[in-house]
C-alpha cells in the first residue's frame, strides 16, 4: 500500500513515515509544498532507518506528487493549512483512496493549551466537507505524542482514535494504525464525534506540561 504523508517534514508526518517504514511494508512517500524540502527530509528518514538496520526507500515530492497514485494519504499539516491543502490535491483524489486527518485545532493562553474547533464543529469535519463528495475522510492519529513516535527505540504502548462514516475507509485505517508496533487502533464512532477524540489533545499536552517525566505521555483504555 502507498501512504502519502503531506506536511511530512513536520512532527507528526515524521513520527508516522518512520513508524511505518520501520515496522511494516508499506510504501511511504513525503510531500510538501516544497518538493526539495520533502526529499531532503525523506533522505534524512532514510539515514535515521539505516543507523537501526533498516533499508528502506523513501521518495519526497511536491504535495500534489505525493497524493498521486497513493492507496492513504495523512494530511498531516496544521490545521489552519488542511483545507488549503485539500484543495491543492483534490483532483489527485478519488473514491478508491483514503484521506486521514489528525489535526487538532488549539489555542494557547498562560494556563495552557485549549481546544478551539472551526465552525465545521471539528477539524476532521472541516476536511470532510473540503474533499470531493465520494472521498472518505477518517480521522485519527490526534492524540499521540509525535516525539514518541519518531524515536524508534522508545515502544509505543498506545491507543489511536478513529472516527469516519465510511466503514471500509475506518477498516483500512484500523490495518494501517495497528501495522505499527504497540500501538491500538479503537472505534469512536462517525465523523459527529471527532470533536470529542480532538479534544483530548490539549488535555495531553496539559498534562505533559505540568507533570515531571510526562512529555511523552499518551491514552490507552482499558
Amino acid at each position: 500500500m502507498r501512504i502519502a504523508l503531506l506536511g511530512g517534514t513536520g512532527d507528526i508526518g515524521q513520527g508516522l513515515a518512520l513508524r511505518w517504514a520501520y515496522d511494516t511494508n508499506h510504501e511511504v512517500v513525503i510531500g510538501s509544498r516544497d518538493p526539495e524540502k520533502a526529499r531532503e527530509k525523506a533522505n534524512e528518514y532514510e539515514t535515521e532507518l539505516s543507523s537501526l538496520g533498516v533499508d528502506r526507500s523513501i521518495n519526497g515530492f511536491a504535495n500534489e506528487m505525493a497524493a498521486d497514485r497513493a492507496d492513504v494519504v495523512v494530511l498531516a499539516v496544521p490545521p489552519y493549512h488542511a483545507r488549503d491543502t485539500v484543495e491543492t490535491v483534490a483532483d489527485r483524489l478519488d473514491d478508491v483512496d483514503v484521506l486521514v486527518t489528525p489535526a487538532v485545532g488549539m489555542d494557547r493562553d498562560e494556563d495552557g493549551f485549549h481546544y478551539e474547533p472551526p465552525s465545521a464543529g471539528s477539524v476532521t469535519e472541516l476536511v470532510a466537507g473540503a474533499v470531493p463528495e465520494d472521498v472518505p475522510v477518517v480521522g485519527a492519529f490526534h492524540n499521540l505524542s509525535a516525539d514518541r513516535l519518531a524515536d524508534l527505540e522508545l515502544e509505543l504502548e498506545q491507543d489511536t482514535l478513529l472516527v469516519a462514516d465510511d466503514g471500509d475507509a475506518k477498516e483500512t485505517v484500523r490495518m494501517l494504525a495497528e501495522g505499527i508496533e504497540g500501538l491500538r487502533a479503537l472505534d469512536a464512532g462517525g465523523l459527529a464525534n471527532a470533536a470529542e477524540v480532538e479534544s483530548v489533545t490539549p488535555l495531553l499536552i496539559n498534562i505533559a506540561l505540568n507533570n515531571e517525566g510526562m512529555h511523552d505521555v499518551g491514552v490507552t483504555f482499558e
